[in-house]
């Protein structure tokens, strides 16, 4: 079993410090809230938004197996802010064949914007990708 972490390409500060509370404050992008996996508090991050594929919404993390992902995978659900509505959601991890598929028809939709993150990171596997499904009774975001 490889012990290395999975690789991830870390958002400048600037961006992470001054863009996206600005971003979070104004609305102009979904924003994804999850539980931090080790502190437990309510994260919030900008996210370009769910990618609908096939008839389903997915999470894809560009920038490779990032904090949100991490967290969003040990939490298992979270709520996604758009439009001014917040959907909390269960978060089903895609591996294998189907999660190619689905980075396959997200590098062409989204184009040039994501193409330096998949030349840095270019093995489909080190990209979290999770389907978004309504949350069952009782699960909390």
């Amino acid at each position: 079993m490889n012990s290395q972490p999975l690789p991830y390409i870390r958002s400048p500060r600037w961006m992470t410090d001054v863009v996206n509370p600005m971003v979070l404050r104004l609305g102009l992008f979904p924003a994804l809230t999850v539980k931090g996996r080790s502190s437990g508090t309510l994260r919030t991050v900008p996210i370009g938004g769910p990618f609908e594929f096939e008839g389903a919404r997915y999470l894809v993390s560009g920038r490779g197996n990032t904090a949100w992902a991490r967290n969003l995978r040990s939490a298992g659900c979270g709520e996604l802010r758009m439009h001014g509505r917040t959907e909390p959601f269960r978060a089903v991890e895609v591996i294998g064949a189907q999660r190619e598929r689905v980075i396959s028809a997200y590098r062409k939709a989204l184009g040039r914007s994501v193409i330096p993150f998949f030349i840095r990171i270019p093995d489909p596997a080190n990209h979290p990708v999770f389907r978004i499904e309504r949350p069952e009774a009782g699960i909390a975001a």
